[in-house]
């Protein structure tokens, strides 16, 4: 071990890119679907969330793999494998679902502001945009990899929330695991989009390719690169990490909002606020909630805007064969940051026009719960292959797990459709 690796613990050095892709899960559009499905059936979706850990750890670690023992990102893979006419329409897919998020998240990051600091939100939306994309483009990616790690700890928000509030433990830990399936068009269309949010195709895209970064970096520290256990150790805990973050807001929501008739919210802001007059216990403990719920949106925020950006910059980079990574520095990859930027600048736009994204934010999550089911089997395609990954080809366990990832997917998808008729 070389002195650079000892000085930080071991801990540290294993959790990176599986940690940063789990938290930037729960930025504030997937706040806000998670939201509302707390608002509109209470615990009923709750069991979902615990359906979903073994299976976006499945997807995620295969999508890990494929970038850790190629040295490529997974567009750039399936280009060599499969047709570019599927690489396109996939790519511009991400791209599109990826701009509308991050005009939603901003625009929900600046109404969470707002409730903290008392400026103009278009004003509040300018600065946060202005800071991810100088944190993107200037901060060396050793830096702000640390950087990103950090926000991580925005999650604790929903967890401290929760536990201001009485929660009737055995009800709660029971719908976690006991499905309770209602067969309407409302309660699948919720379904899919927690699919479509929680395994969604953004978070493939953005790992294989910071798998990608980590190897490149130790190749140029002349050390190791991570280890296919390390990998998988530093996945399983950000993805469980992801869920208990997801399952603290589906819980505080159910408790507050749905236990006293509040079964709509528009955005992830509209459920911080809507706190405040409905948590009771000590005083001023609905400010104190209200405060650390928008705190938790802000602080993911600054993690999921860059992880969006990034994820889309990956896929056209590796799509158009440009050179990529935010290991590199602006002038050496500029179409890379170009998209970075343009995607963040056009999600502002879109914000500073009124064009309402929130509007779109579920029928976003729901069009990548239909994306994600081809690309899951892509994932299992690639990541089983042995002429792809060689000795690394994922046996049994990964390539039954990805398949029970699509059929669920594709079954839930099924319903809804059927539930539309």
């Amino acid at each position: 071990m070389t002195a650079r690796q000892r000085r930080h613990p071991r801990w540290l050095r294993v959790l990176g890119p599986g940690l940063i892709t789990g938290a930037a899960d729960d930025d504030p559009s997937g706040i806000a679907t998670y939201s509302q499905a707390g608002a509109a059936f209470g615990y009923g979706q709750l069991w979902t969330l615990a359906l979903c850990l073994p299976l976006m750890i499945s997807v995620q670690e295969a999508a890990a793999r494929i970038g850790n023992v190629t040295g490529k990102g997974l567009a750039r893979v399936t280009r060599e494998f499969y047709s570019r006419r599927l690489l396109t329409f996939v790519v511009a897919l991400v791209v599109i679902a990826n701009t509308v998020n991050i005009a939603a998240d901003i625009s929900a990051v600046g109404a969470a502001l707002n409730l903290l600091v008392p400026l103009p939100l278009p004003l509040l939306c300018i600065l946060f945009t202005a800071l991810m994309v100088v944190l993107v483009v200037l901060v060396p990616y050793r830096r702000y990899a640390t950087v990103l790690k950090v926000f991580v700890v925005a999650l604790v928000a929903y967890p401290v929330t929760a536990f201001m509030v009485a929660e009737p433990w055995r009800e709660v830990l029971t719908a976690t695991v006991v499905p309770r399936v209602q067969w309407n068009y409302d309660y699948w269309f919720l379904i899919v989009g927690i699919l479509g949010t929680t395994i969604s195709p953004y978070m493939f895209f953005w790992q294989a390719g910071e798998e990608v970064e980590e190897r490149e970096l130790a190749h140029d520290l002349r050390m190791r690169h991570r280890s296919l256990h390390d990998l998988r150790v530093d996945t399983s805990v950000g993805m469980t990490m992801s869920q208990l973050g997801s399952w603290f807001m589906m819980l505080t929501t159910g408790t507050v909002l749905h236990g006293n008739g509040v079964t709509d919210i528009g955005t992830a802001a509209d459920a911080a606020k809507a706190l405040e007059p409905l948590v009771t216990g000590f005083p001023n403990a609905g400010r104190w909630a209200q405060a650390i719920f928008a705190t938790g949106i802000i602080g993911m925020g600054m993690l999921g805007i860059p992880v969006l950006a990034g994820s889309a910059s990956y896929a056209v980079s590796e799509m158009f064969q440009w050179r990529e990574g935010l290991a590199r520095r602006a002038r050496e990859a500029p179409g890379f940051y170009a998209v970075i930027v343009g995607a963040s600048l056009i999600g502002l736009a879109m914000t500073l026009l009124g064009i309402d994204p929130i509007k779109f934010l579920l029928l976003a999550a729901v069009v990548n719960g239909f994306v994600a089911v081809p690309l899951v089997l892509l994932v299992r395609q690639l990541s089983t292959s042995e002429r792809v990954m060689g000795a690394a080809a994922g046996r049994r366990l990964s390539s039954t797990l990805l398949l029970v990832t699509f059929w669920v997917m594709a079954a839930c998808a099924l319903v809804l459709l059927v539930s539309l008729l």
